[in-house]
């Protein structure tokens, strides 16, 4: 593992928080209508709209994308990063299976999009799992954790 897949993964995913936690936080009616966005929509198919779930939904996002975020700023220490990362995975591991199982309500086309994207999003969170490689002797001694 190195620095600039660190910083390139925690970006991905928290892009992923702030797009979703923004849109379901502040619009979650329309977040709810026609989420992923795209002309696609896979909210409805799962049940009403509840405007307090879509909100804790997007508070949540929100709040992944704060970790994220400190942890962009740490990206050199370990424990901050693995943490972050155990994080998402324990989130993307749960909402992928949740889906797996509800997938014959979709179309082929957004039966395979979910599958591809969550599956990105398990495969991120765990890439954040990996140390830093050991320092060599011309490198910076402290990145190698903290």
């Amino acid at each position: 593992m190195n620095t600039k897949i660190r910083y390139a993964t925690l970006g991905f995913l928290g892009v992923t928080a702030l797009y979703t936690g923004v849109w379901a936080y502040f619009a979650p009616k329309e977040w709810h209508a026609s989420f992923p966005g795209f002309g696609m929509s896979w909210l409805p198919q799962l049940g009403p709209y509840n405007e307090h779930l879509a909100k804790d939904a997007g508070a949540m996002f929100l709040a992944l994308a704060v970790l994220t975020a400190i942890a962009s700023r740490s990206v050199r220490n370990n424990r901050l990063v693995q943490t972050t990362g155990a994080v998402w995975l324990v989130f993307n591991v749960l909402h992928l299976s949740y889906h797996m199982q509800h997938l014959g309500m979709y179309g082929t086309r957004d039966q395979v999009l979910n599958v591809v994207t969550l599956t990105a999003l398990v495969l991120a969170s765990a890439v954040l799992l990996v140390p830093l490689k050991p320092v060599t002797a011309e490198g910076d001694a402290s990145c190698v954790s903290r």
